[in-house]
């Protein structure tokens, strides 16, 4: 029987995938409607489109907190080999999404002035570029990382690469796909219909992303093909790209008959696909292609007294993220406002 030396890691290894598996839901369409912005010109659509997320958009940077803090506190030696390897994307992404955060609040506070176009376009390419960044930092993860002694041996761009930027315009891609069809639920009228045209073009775009990463990661390592293709796995994993492709369908049926919650559900249906296909791709390790969770996780005595406080706290959480999202559902009009 396997002791708890085993079981503890994988037990914070599904809990650090779900927390990413939130926040990348939770924060991805708001970042997603960053980038929208570019596409709207008026400025009360504008507004309608940052009231569908003015209540809510902050606490959703809560689950990046918690990913932080397990990587952290239990798989201390991940954290100290996959920092320094993306030292550049992580303060990149870090410096967008605190200008994104200050743009947000100063684009109401200067209202009518010069500097208004100013506190948008940062908004917009705050959230492009922590998108974006997001998606280096994946591609960076999967294309594996140069350690030795379990440390890291690479220089300050290995993470830079034409498979992680092609990762970091798949999210940017996948982003705008959630924020357009977040909105096609939650807005009205004009904006809307618009926000539905661009979910068409934006799941187009997307989906080339999906098929471009996944055609190309199973030949960075050998393990990663082996996963894919050898048998019985092929059995277990064949239905992830079939669901892609049916999934695919019911949002162009869900956008063309006028659905307005189908849409954003095939989004978060294609991201948890996605997600699911990266961990059947790098499981165990936490730093591809030489480092299991086992190998870089703490003692077990630490990882079981921060189980015990993180059981505390999730629950409540989750409690207030779902209690949030209840209270300001259903549609934002132009007379609705939250500043």
């Amino acid at each position: 029987m396997m002791d708890v030396s085993y079981w503890l890691p994988v037990i914070w290894a599904v809990i650090l995938v779900a927390a990413i598996s939130i926040y990348v839901i939770l924060d991805g369409f708001d970042l997603g409607i960053g980038m929208l912005f570019a596409l709207e010109r008026d400025r009360g659509c504008r507004d309608v489109m940052i009231n569908t997320i003015a209540p809510v958009w902050d606490g959703n940077e809560t689950w990046m907190v918690l990913g932080g803090a397990v990587l952290y506190g239990v798989f201390p030696g991940a954290y100290a080999t996959l920092l320094p390897a993306f030292y550049m994307p992580i303060v990149v992404m870090l410096l967008a999404l605190i200008f994104r955060g200050v743009a947000f609040e100063f684009r109401i506070l200067t209202r009518d002035t010069p500097r208004e176009r100013l506190w948008e376009g940062g908004f917009m390419a705050g959230s492009a570029l922590a998108a974006f960044c997001q998606g280096v930092i994946v591609g960076g993860v999967v294309q594996g990382v140069r350690v030795v002694d379990g440390a890291f041996a690479g220089n300050a761009l290995d993470w830079l690469t034409p498979f992680s930027i092609l990762c970091g315009v798949a999210v940017m891609c996948g982003y705008a796909l959630l924020g357009a069809t977040w909105l096609v639920w939650r807005t009205t009228g004009g904006l809307e219909a618009a926000c539905r045209r661009w979910a068409g073009w934006l799941a187009i775009g997307l989906f080339v992303g999906i098929v471009a990463v996944s055609a190309w990661t199973p030949l960075l390592h050998a393990p990663y093909l082996r996963r894919w293709t050898d048998w019985p796995n092929i059995a277990l994993v064949a239905p992830v790209p079939v669901l892609v492709v049916v999934l695919g369908i019911v949002l162009a049926r869900a956008l063309r008959r006028g659905r307005t919650r189908a849409p954003f559900a095939c989004a978060l249906g294609w991201f948890g696909l996605c997600l699911s296909g990266l961990g059947i791709t790098l499981w165990p390790y936490a730093v591809p292609p030489g480092l299991t969770v086992w190998d870089v996780s703490s003692p077990p005595s630490s990882q079981f007294f921060q189980l015990v406080g993180t059981a505390i706290m999730l629950p409540i959480i989750l409690a207030y993220t779902i209690h949030s999202y209840r209270v300001f559902r259903g549609k934002v009009t132009e007379t609705d406002g939250y500043h």
